[in-house]
């Protein structure tokens, strides 16, 4: 009881924290790359709400993952379960972030992908994934949806292409399949709500939030 007591806490502190490191990082990432947002005109309604927004969201998925985490139920050694957990909330706070920039500005920042990318492939020896596996998955994923962009004329864009890609690296073949055909699927759905709505083509073409929403879910169950 102490113990996840405990992990609640920090659960908190790193949602407080993470909401404010992330909230702050994407406002610098918008001044600094203004031209490829697509709703300059609601960047400052959106700043003042979008730290709530992520500790709110980061408070729920942070004390979900530690309280149902090796390191509450001793499956595994302390030590390995402890990394474990670090590697799944870096993984969730980048996920979530990806989602609140695309769903503001319809943008997930490069310079946000590549650290994302870089701590994928150091989670690979550390946490003892077999590393061909997840290089193939990001190879085979970037192939797949480098096709359906073209076979879709642009519905998929570069940065759904560029997602999948690192998701594969963090992933390997069998979870990356998983996430994305359950983003897919989401995105059908949102698209046919939308399509109820009166929304237009632009807003039905914007696959790339179900991916990450997918995939947050995965570390969740």
């Amino acid at each position: 009881m102490l113990l996840k007591f405990f992990l609640a806490l920090c659960a908190i502190a790193l949602a407080v924290s993470g909401g404010i490191f992330g909230a702050r990082w994407a406002e610098l990432r918008y001044a600094s790359e203004r031209s490829v947002l697509s709703f300059p005109g609601r960047l400052a309604a959106q700043t003042k709400r979008r730290p709530m927004i992520l500790a709110g969201v980061y408070g729920l998925i942070f004390t979900w993952s530690m309280l149902t985490s090796g390191v509450v139920s001793g499956a595994e050694s302390l030590g390995f379960a402890i990394l474990t957990l670090l590697f799944v909330l870096v993984f969730q706070f980048f996920l979530v972030l990806f989602t609140i920039t695309d769903f503001e500005q319809r943008v997930i920042f490069d310079r946000m992908l590549v650290p994302f990318a870089i701590l994928g492939a150091l989670s690979l020896p550390l946490l003892g994934h077999v590393a061909g596996d997840h290089l193939i998955a990001a190879v085979i994923g970037f192939a797949v949806f480098l096709a359906l962009a073209f076979l879709t004329h642009g519905a998929i864009g570069g940065g759904d292409i560029k997602l999948i890609t690192v998701l594969g690296l963090w992933l390997g073949t069998d979870q990356l399949l998983a996430v994305a055909i359950a983003g897919l699927l989401l995105s059908g759905l949102a698209a046919l709500i939308l399509l109820a709505m009166g929304r237009n083509q632009k807003d039905l073409s914007n696959y790339t939030p179900c991916f990450p929403l997918a995939a947050i879910v995965m570390t969740m169950v």
